[in-house]
């Protein structure tokens, strides 16, 4: 990370190869709607809390979800690296949330 990007507070946007597979079950217009989000909401302040970014209970999956739509991304933070880490993107259907196209419990 350079000398800018530290003084503008950036986070490094990572995703963990679960995560391509992810995304690339979607088509390209949901696909791009979603990096661009992850890109304007989790770049600058991916630990503040809004209506669409949480903290989660305690999971296997990951410690944070943002809210697109019908989409949720699921992240870990290393602010120490400034490092967002996108673990997994899933899609909700009514009440139920759905990863890797299996019904997921968090």
């Amino acid at each position: 990370m350079g000398l800018i990007e530290w003084l503008w507070g950036m986070f490094e946007i990572r995703y963990t190869p679960e995560a391509v597979e992810d995304l690339s079950r979607y088509n390209r217009r949901d696909r791009r709607r979603i990096m661009d989000q992850i890109d304007v909401c989790l770049q600058h302040e991916p630990k503040r809390d809004t209506r669409n970014n949480k903290i989660l209970r305690p999971n296997q999956l990951a410690e944070r979800e943002l809210r697109i739509d019908r989409f949720r991304v699921f992240y870990d933070l290393d602010e120490g690296k400034a490092v967002v880490k996108i673990e997994a993107i899933g899609y909700k259907r009514g009440n139920r949330l759905y990863v890797r196209g299996e019904e997921f419990q968090l």
